[in-house]
């Protein structure tokens, strides 16, 4: 008998399944959002979303889902994303893009995920993050 590899990071929705699954995710982005809430170094992040935390949750679900290779649930809820223009009215500069990946970071490491996804993920998000710094960074110098 065969034995079946699982997907690797980046391939299909291995790393949607790595994280747990969409409730897996769901656990990851609600620990993030609760760090960023009740962690000082975090908090002004947390002050930049709109009151109803629960939507921002929702979306970067959506959004994650997607990304890590499962349903493109964003579409189906909220239409094409394009994340800098969904960040523009916010100024994201390196400070900010470093606070939300070390957020993304510590919210990894309290739920327990193994050094090797915490290191892709990680890696992978950097990417994201640093076009939204770029586009915020272009607004600002307009």
């Amino acid at each position: 008998m065969m034995s079946v590899k699982p997907p690797q990071f980046g391939e299909g929705d291995g790393t949607l399944q790595a994280v747990g699954g969409l409730e897996g995710l769901r656990t990851l982005v609600e620990t993030f959002y609760r760090r960023m809430e009740n962690t000082p170094d975090y908090r002004p992040l947390f002050d930049m979303h709109p009151s109803n935390i629960a939507l921002s949750i929702d979306k970067l679900v959506a959004f994650l889902s997607g990304w890590m290779g499962g349903e493109r649930l964003y579409a189906k809820q909220y239409g094409k994303i394009h994340l800098p223009q969904a960040h523009a009215h916010l100024s994201v500069t390196e400070k900010e893009k470093a606070m939300w990946l070390n957020c993304m970071r510590d919210a990894l490491d309290e739920l327990g995920y193994p050094a090797d996804l915490k290191d892709y993920l990680l890696t992978q998000l950097h990417f994201p993050a640093e076009r939204i710094r770029q586009v915020s960074a272009a607004k600002r110098n307009l």
